[in-house]
């Protein structure tokens, strides 16, 4: 229990800090800059914003000092401790660099891995040429590398709740035909309490110091078990960003995060299991740092050749138009209609093109209605009695062809910025 309590008290800590208050406030801004694109680009495509660029950071922020929270607790009963010389934090702000040379870098896979590596080689280095001075990192491998494996468990969960929340209509051309999918972004902004070995207790507030009980421990570390047992150790508060990239045109947006949140699970306890080997020797050391980022990548490859050989989920065919989303407080969603519909007629009219469905609603008086083909296969009729030309009818169609003059776009997955400027382009060229 006094493991619980210091833990929180730690976490608390954080968000009560003027410091580490101040370091919230900036990555909140990075959020709310990046949301902010996120919700223009939703509502030139959808007609409206789901969610506001306030309502976006707010709930990263809200939702990452639970988890933040959460992976605190883990790592605390665990027993991940660090020397107190060792430089392992600065894993957070090297996380937050990689992200602004390419978003998926901010993952602790990579800033961990880089770390590790650079201790590891310096203390071989120091020690085969009798350099001294060079071991100034001083990181624990295998404490470093159960911290990243925790942290990716933590990340799996969030995908899987909250993943697809800011999501994007997206599409690309395959074979001469229109595919639609979602651009799936976001990121979270975590405070993480962390067990550091002191050796100047008079530095730091007795409040800190947490005493332990006999089994702590759970996981092995470089430190020698008695001398871990007889020292004081403290928590020391933290602030680290996570985030989650990817695109699917093959799968609906909860389909894909559950998937990509499974996958990371698993990753996380492979990468913990190994990291528990570093203790013995340097091969192990070196197999788990270069595991960490390479499985991390290949993870990312084999997800985007499954995008690219799968089949795609959302394709018009000769059948008639499919849905690849629904704007909210639309009358398309009054009516029922949804993401994966087939519209097949409208006012008992084939539907074979997405401009039909502009000339009925311009011709009718107030009322319209759709056969529409479900995800299931059952057909059903949707209709909406207070329609006319002015009203958008609020759905993001998947074009039977690729239009001369058209909006679609390729998207990569790590450059919205490259999508947005392209819409905005096209909307001064009109």
């Amino acid at each position: 229990m006094n493991i619980l309590i210091y833990t929180l008290k730690s976490v608390a800590y954080a968000l009560t800090e003027p410091y580490l208050v101040t370091l919230l406030i900036i990555l909140a801004f990075i959020l709310y800059r990046r949301n902010k694109k996120t919700t223009v680009m939703q509502k030139m495509i959808l007609g409206e914003r789901i969610n506001s660029p306030f309502e976006l950071t707010i709930s990263q922020i809200v939702i990452g000092i639970f988890a933040g929270t959460l992976a605190s607790i883990i790592m605390s009963y665990m027993g991940v401790v660090f020397d107190e010389s060792s430089a392992v934090d600065l894993i957070f702000l090297v996380s937050i660099v990689f992200m602004f040379f390419n978003p998926r870098f901010i993952c602790f896979a990579y800033s961990g891995a880089a770390l590790g590596l650079a201790s590891v080689i310096l203390i071989l280095i120091g020690t085969t040429f009798n350099i001294p001075n060079l071991d100034f990192l001083r990181i624990d491998v295998t404490s470093l590398m159960t911290m990243v494996a925790i942290l990716h468990f933590v990340e799996g969960i969030l995908i899987m709740i909250d993943g697809e929340t800011g999501y994007i209509p997206v599409f690309t051309s395959r074979e001469d035909k229109i595919i639609g999918g979602f651009a799936l972004q976001r990121y979270w902004a975590l405070p993480v309490a962390v067990f550091f070995m002191l050796h100047n207790t008079s530095a730091i507030s007795a409040s800190w110091q947490v005493p332990l009980p006999n089994w702590w421990p759970i996981v092995n570390s470089s430190i020698p078990m008695n001398i871990l047992k007889t020292a004081v150790v403290a928590l020391i508060p933290f602030y680290g960003m996570i985030g989650y990239n990817s695109i699917t045109f093959t799968k609906n947006r909860r389909q894909k995060t559950l998937i990509s949140g499974l996958i990371i699970i698993i990753y996380s306890l492979v990468l913990f299991g190994l990291a528990q080997l570093a203790v013995y020797n340097l091969f192990f050391k070196f197999l788990v740092l270069i595991f960490a980022p390479a499985a991390h990548e290949g993870i990312i490859i084999i997800q985007r050749y499954l995008e690219l050989k799968g089949i795609p989920k959302y394709i018009s065919s000769d059948e008639g138009i499919m849905v690849l989303d629904v704007a909210p407080n639309s009358p398309a969603k009054e009516m029922g209609i949804k993401s994966g519909d087939l519209l097949v007629e409208i006012n008992n009219e084939k539907i074979d093109s997405e401009d039909k469905i502009a000339e009925t609603i311009r011709d009718c008086s107030n009322f319209i209605w759709f056969k529409v083909k479900k995800v299931t296969g059952k057909f059903e009729q949707v209709s909406y009695n207070r329609m006319n030309s002015n009203k958008r009818l609020g759905i993001v169609f998947v074009p039977k062809g690729v239009p001369r003059d058209s909006m679609v776009v390729r998207l990569d997955e790590t450059k919205f910025g490259e999508v947005l400027d392209k819409i905005k382009n096209k909307d001064k060229d009109e």
